[in-house]
């Protein structure tokens, strides 16, 4: 063999093994790309929801951008849609935008001042915000049209706690109990209360 030979050889083998890496590389992003995401499925419980991915339009997220912004729009064009004003508090609160929701609920609820609802929604947004004050203010106000709604004693009972105000955290604890004696809530708020107290 000689040298020239050897020369094209190694320059073969080199050529070979380039045009081979790529060919690899570009079908490996083509397979990765096309690739259903079934897959994932596969290891997910039968009843588990549906994955965005699998959703028909989901491959574009413009689709539930453009959902989004409409709702938003809709909200600022037309003030006395209760529905509009509900809707774009609802999205708000989904990406934790509380301040933004508890704005969009103010309307609502100046359009329906009634809507039990919408007072509640103005506690939980409230109380997610770290508005605590004014988070009793509306679920006191949902608890005289609804005294036994667990959830919202168990988000009066949430921010008394927070606010330190032993008396309240337990008057709203007790009223918990008495409507739910088995709320999963109950341990942690005795416990969060009997720090409270030991604390004074």
């Amino acid at each position: 063999m000689t040298r020239d030979n050897l020369l094209f050889a190694i320059i073969g083998i080199l050529l070979g093994f380039i045009c081979g890496f790529m060919l690899a590389s570009s079908m490996s992003q083509k397979m990765v790309a096309s690739a259903p995401t079934g897959g994932v499925n596969q290891t997910l419980p039968a009843d588990h929801p549906p994955i965005a991915g699998n959703q028909p339009g989901a491959a574009n997220g413009g689709g539930m951008q453009a959902e989004v912004t409409a709702s938003l729009e809709k909200a600022k064009s037309e003030p006395k849609n209760f529905d509009a004003q509900i809707k774009a508090a609802e999205l708000y609160y989904q990406i934790q935008r509380y301040d933004q929701s508890i704005e969009y609920l103010l309307k609502a609820n100046q359009l329906k001042p009634n809507d039990y609802q919408t007072i509640v929604m103005l506690g939980v947004a409230n109380l997610d915000a770290g508005h605590y004050d004014v988070a009793e203010k509306w679920y006191r106000a949902a608890i005289k049209i609804k005294d036994d709604d667990v959830m919202v004693l168990s988000g009066l009972s949430y921010a008394m706690l927070q606010k330190g105000d032993v008396k309240a955290a337990e008057d709203a604890i007790a009223k918990l109990e008495k409507v739910d004696p088995n709320s999963q809530d109950l341990p942690q708020f005795r416990e969060k209360l009997a720090t409270l107290k030991s604390g004074k």
